[in-house]
């Protein structure tokens, strides 16, 4: 089903190997997606938090000491997935999306694969997540892949943290 996909670290700090225009339209999906899951669905971006608009209108800025990955699936930009630099031994997968239209194919996976063998070649001890309990398919997925459920270190009601040893 992945033979096809291909995740491609794009961004990593002090270094940008490239920022494909398709990032701000994987993050846009994904944070009208995740309002509109919250119960606050905007009409379009320019509607989102400005938080969330400052990271589609200046990823370069935005994710400046993360590494970004993105996933292509038969040449087409399928999904993203952000990293944040490391701290205090881990670091946390953010921003994971792929676009519904090629789910089901292993992008998600391919992805968080990836992610996790970077952090790993970094020197990262765990790789952390947090996902909204309504996303109970990501969860799944995250535990096919071995993060398992943590004390939360985040003060938002709904979310599930996960970790996964990244060694």
């Amino acid at each position: 089903m992945s033979e096809h996909i291909t995740a491609t670290v794009v961004r990593s700090p002090g270094r940008l190997v490239r920022e494909p225009d398709a990032l701000a339209a994987l993050l846009t999906a994904y944070h009208l997606c995740t309002e509109e899951e919250k119960g606050n669905p905007v009409a379009d971006a320019t509607r989102l938090p400005p938080r969330y608009r400052a990271e589609i209108d200046d990823p370069r800025t935005a994710f400046a000491d993360d590494t970004v990955l993105i996933a292509v699936d038969g040449g087409v930009p399928a999904g993203c997935l952000v990293v944040t630099a490391p701290a205090g031994g881990s670091a946390e997968i953010k921003r994971l999306w792929t676009d519904p239209a090629r789910r089901g194919r292993g992008i998600a996976s391919v992805l968080l694969r990836e992610a996790v063998a970077h952090c790993a070649d970094g020197g990262v001890a765990t790789v952390r997540l947090s996902v909204w309990n309504w996303r109970t398919s990501a969860i799944a997925l995250y535990e096919r892949l071995g993060f398992r459920v943590t004390g939360s270190w985040d003060p938002r009601e709904d979310l599930v943290c996960m970790e996964h040893p990244a060694a």
